[in-house]
């Protein structure tokens, strides 16, 4: 029986692992503008820090993390997300006393969760976050959205919405929490298991549950923009202003809740609302997270960040009808007959690559006809054919693929006149 590959996985192959490549790199280049930096942290952790970082009463730490025992009988996780082991790094490595601050950080990688895989969900995916730890300026904040905003822009997507709320700080938090208790504690009952489990421990978690979604109760649930204290409610005024004049649109949902514990006034989420797109539309969540810092054993630090799915994203370019402008050509296919043909094939493509051109050769021992084809189907923007009257005149002839044209060059001189030709 042959082997599989496992549930909620996929494999990435040429011609799509392209799409990839290009937005990694549209990322990249846009971190290098804001001026944050790579970190790239382990895969699996020691599970207490998910348990403590994202939090005890979430899905992920209670349904969907992959943990298990070392032969040293520690607990360990692949990472669910990337947020907490940044901070872990963050405090570890000190980098609270980094002359240049906030420290700004960004990281591509895969996590693991394990949920019901579905459209454009998987148990191993790849996210793409950005971390800015060490400033409490609302200006921070609206950087962050900023730059999540840019790169779907620059990839293309136009069908897009910003949704943003304030979670307040601990005190607007404890007060909303109070009335969220008073509000669900007479018919708790009718709520789903979790969300009963969730009243005491942390209920605003139920505001986000999926399976009581349309209780009557969650259509009246108190507004944490109502409980903001004058401290919250100014910080979240002053992200809402940046944001306004950077000409970014948004909506301003006081139902936003996150997904993790760690979140504290600015709250968000990037969705498409293109048409077909599906019933998940988010593509991107991300708010602030004062006191994760500390809850990791560092001094009190304030932090911001996102973090985006990358198989989304494709999936909203993909319905948009957006294709990513990669390089999928070669420069020179040398198609090569007889023996003596074929060694010198080698010495051009080791000259050609050494040049920094694209090449290949047959390794078939294909007809003219069937290399011809091959160079076609790899879009080569020349051919170099080389057979027994070439070899015996010291000539290549070099046929343009797209015009058709076909020059002599002499074997000698052949890679500077190749230069000259694609100049």
């Amino acid at each position: 029986m042959a082997i599989q590959i496992p549930r909620g996985t996929q494999d990435i192959l040429p011609g799509e692992v392209e799409k990839w490549q290009f937005i990694e790199a549209a990322a990249r280049d846009l971190c290098k503008k804001y001026q944050y930096k790579e970190i790239r942290t382990p895969i699996f952790e020691h599970t207490e820090l998910f348990q403590k970082g994202v939090g005890d009463t979430t899905d992920i730490v209670q349904k969907e993390m992959y943990s298990f025992d070392d032969r040293g009988g520690r607990s360990l996780t692949l990472r669910p997300e990337g947020t907490a082991s940044v901070v872990r790094s963050y405090t570890e490595n000190k980098m609270f006393g980094n002359p240049s601050q906030p420290v700004k950080l960004f990281y591509n990688g895969p996590m693991f969760r394990y949920e019901r895989p579905q459209a454009g969900r998987f148990r191993q995916f790849v996210q793409f976050g950005v971390e800015a730890l060490g400033s409490q300026d609302p200006a921070i904040d609206a950087e962050v959205i900023s730059l999540a905003m840019e790169l779907y822009s620059r990839l293309g997507l136009k069908h897009l919405k910003l949704v943003i709320n304030s979670l307040g700080d601990k005190d607007s938090r404890i007060a909303h929490r109070n009335a969220l208790i008073n509000h669900f504690k007479p018919s708790i009952g009718e709520f789903c298991s979790d969300c009963q489990n969730r009243l005491e421990k942390n209920p605003l978690r139920i505001l986000d549950c999926k399976k009581d979604r349309d209780h009557e109760l969650m259509k009246s649930a108190p507004s944490i923009l109502d409980y903001l204290n004058s401290e919250s409610k100014e910080y979240f005024d002053q992200v809402l202003v940046y944001l306004q004049e950077l000409g970014i649109e948004y909506e301003v949902d006081p139902t936003l809740v996150r997904g993790l514990d760690y979140y504290n006034h600015t709250a968000f989420e990037i969705m498409s609302n293109a048409e077909g797109f599906g019933a998940i539309t988010t593509l991107c969540g991300g708010g602030r997270y004062n006191g994760l810092v500390q809850e990791m054993g560092g001094p009190e630090t304030p932090g911001i960040g996102f973090a985006l799915s990358i198989e989304r994203l494709l999936a909203a370019l993909t319905v948009e009808g957006i294709t990513l402008p990669f390089e999928d050509e070669i420069d020179c296919y040398i198609v090569a007959l007889g023996n003596e043909a074929k060694h010198k094939a080698m010495i051009m493509l080791q000259q050609l690559r050494k040049e920094g051109f694209s090449a290949e050769k047959d390794y078939l021992d294909r007809k003219m006809k069937a290399q011809f084809k091959a160079a076609d189907r790899m879009k080569s923007k020349y051919v170099a054919i080389l057979g027994e009257d070439e070899l015996e005149k010291g000539i290549t002839n070099l046929k343009n693929m797209e015009t058709g044209e076909q020059v002599e060059i002499s074997l000698v001189d052949f890679i500077n006149e190749f230069k000259r030709i694609c100049k």
